[in-house]
């Protein structure tokens, strides 16, 4: 991987001292059968007591191995040649029983949903400090506490199905805190939770560095490397680069290469050619207005910005693709997961469908395609009731991505999985295959057409389930979290596809948990809490929404929050230093 003369010269660098790791890596290489290339070549690393390390990288860097190798996972249950030297506090790894390490190493995959099996939370959380033979009222303390610290207080008698994606991946979390191991092993532990919540559980993983307990966290998102003792960049299998997190952070052509997102502070750094660090909101507006950076407004934005008139009410005279009429809905033994909820999809939006984890989204987007009924209200396809209409006809118009793409997927190459939907609709022929065809290439997925699709990255998956549902040719693609998962390089890859589409004509309705998203390619937004809408309109009016914001704990992206210093709604950190004047000086 060549990555530039600046990015090259980024050493390596390990924490000094006389401390013994937990866990370490010396030289270690693995290679899995039929692979091209190493997972992980020549990889030194150490998690020490009291530090959290970060794991970052391109999909497919070595990230999951990495954690994997560490606890003897691999190759003692996944097939790999590994050499090199691995130790587990103090000892040679590949000299231990494959049950050495239980109840001292926790980990949490990135699949967290293969880890729940339990009828409720209470017996999720105490199940594997069960397994330790510990006494039953130390398994339920430990059970409750566990809860009470992921913020799941309350929930013990909750199936785990009856969870949102976050609550289910906090209750993965909790169930190996309830170890009380030393050391913590997180795969993507966040990638489903709402930003608040990834900041609850940020500093949950502080505390636990505070007690003493060594972390190591893989993660796409750079919220828990900002929080990190030390960032280690993995690129093919090798350690790029790792050191100081503070340090690595500020490099933002070093985490493009990566496929990690940068902060925007530290993007408009380089766009503004500062000198000066950004730590933060109030340093990045002293610092601008220090030099004179005084971004100015626009009033053809105004309060809504370019894309005002995509609101709530819809445009004048156009009908609804889709319409929700006061529908409620509760989930059986449940509260109200939707409470009068009244929202329309009009032809040719980009919608953005915002909240808290438990806020609805996900129900509601599921009334939107028939696969929950309202418990009252109605929803209305072209004018139509859902309950007058056969599968059939809604599945041709209203297309769904679920938020794990894996769930829709089960044929044996990803050109059956394209056709399978589209032949059991009726199209057959030539005119099955030229339009599969077309799709497979819209998708750039042309090149993989007989491969199994599990074999393909996550990114590639993603876009085979959307491939998938887009050969039906919907008029509406509603998409569950199309982006968890994913490195910024694929992030992208997965938003450019729903651009083409939505310049296209198709609508396109999106649940994320990403505000930059939000901020940078919707032309609506809806904000959710507790079952109800408390706003929906254009992306900039929501910028100045406060009390609703607030309400539903949205944190807006540092750039539009950074503009809103200045009085301007920006949505991007381009757009932001665009309104700068040029001519000042840095």
């Amino acid at each position: 991987m060549t990555l530039g003369p600046d990015i090259d010269r980024v050493h390596s660098a390990s924490p000094v001292g006389a401390r013994e790791p937990l866990l370490s890596l010396a030289a270690v290489t693995c290679r899995h059968p039929g692979a091209a290339r190493p997972a992980l070549a020549a990889v030194d690393f150490a998690v020490y007591p009291g530090e959290i390390v970060a794991v970052m990288g391109h999909s497919g860097a070595g990230k999951s191995t990495l954690l994997k190798c560490l606890t003897g996972i691999v190759p003692s249950f996944e097939r790999a040649t590994v050499s090199g030297v691995r130790t587990a506090f103090g000892e040679d790894l590949a000299a231990l029983a494959p049950g050495a390490l239980a109840g001292r190493v926790g980990i949490v995959f990135q699949d967290f949903e293969a880890q729940l099996f339990s009828t409720n939370c209470a017996l999720e959380a105490g199940f594997a400090p069960q397994q330790l033979g510990l006494a039953r009222d130390v398994v339920l303390a430990r059970a409750d506490r566990a809860l009470e610290r992921v913020g799941l207080a309350g929930f013990a008698a909750r199936d785990p199905v009856t969870l949102s994606g976050g609550e289910k991946q906090r209750l993965a979390l909790a169930g190996v805190l309830a170890l009380e191991p030393r050391v913590l092993l997180l795969d993507e532990p966040t990638t489903d939770i709402d930003p608040v919540g990834k900041r609850t559980v940020l500093a949950l993983l502080a505390a636990l560095r505070d007690e003493g307990i060594g972390i190591v966290i893989v993660e796409h998102e750079i919220l828990a490397a900002e929080m990190a003792d030390r960032l280690v960049l993995l690129a093919e299998g090798r350690v790029l680069a790792q050191g100081p997190s503070r340090a690595l952070l500020g490099n933002v052509p070093l985490l493009r290469a990566c496929g990690v997102r940068p902060r925007d502070l530290d993007v408009l750094r380089v766009a503004l050619s500062l000198r000066e660090r950004l730590d933060d909101l109030g340093d990045a507006e002293r610092v601008l207005r220090d030099h004179g950076l005084v971004p100015r407004g626009d009033e053809r934005a105004g309060a809504g910005g370019p894309d005002a008139g995509t609101a709530a009410q819809g445009a004048a005279g156009v009908r609804p693709l889709l319409e929700l009429r006061d529908v409620r809905f509760a989930y059986p033994g449940g509260a109200a997961a939707l409470d009068g909820v009244s929202l329309r999809i009009d032809p040719g939006e980009l919608v953005a469908i915002v909240g808290q984890n438990g806020s609805g989204k996900t129900t509601l987007a599921k009334h939107l395609n028939g696969l929950l009924a309202p418990s009252s209200g109605e929803v209305r396809l072209d004018g139509s009731d859902l309950r007058d209409l056969r599968l059939g006809t809604i599945a041709r118009s209203v297309g769904f991505v679920f938020q794990d793409p894996d769930h829709q997927l089960f044929c044996a190459t990803v050109e059956e999985e394209v056709a399978f939907g589209a032949r059991h609709l009726g199209l057959a022929g030539e005119a099955l295959r030229a339009r599969v065809a077309s799709v497979l290439e819209v998708c750039g997925l042309a090149a993989r057409r007989d491969e199994d699709p599990f074999l393909l990255r996550k990114g590639e998956r993603q876009r085979l389930a959307i491939a998938a549902i887009l050969v039906l040719e919907p008029r509406v693609l509603i998409l569950d979290e199309p982006t968890t998962g994913l490195d910024h390089t694929e992030q992208l890859a997965i938003l450019d596809l729903l651009a083409r589409l939505h310049g296209a004509g198709r609508s396109v309705v999106v649940i994320t948990h990403a505000p930059w998203l939000v901020a940078e390619r919707a032309t609506r937004a809806v904000l959710m809490a507790r079952g109800r809408v408390l706003y929906d309109g254009d992306v900039r009016g929501l910028f100045r929404a406060g009390p609703a914001l607030a309400q539903a704990a949205f944190v807006l992206p540092d750039a539009t929050r950074l503009g809103l210093r200045f009085d301007v709604a920006v949505r991007s950190v381009a757009e932001l230093a665009g309104r700068i004047p040029t001519g000042a000086s840095a």
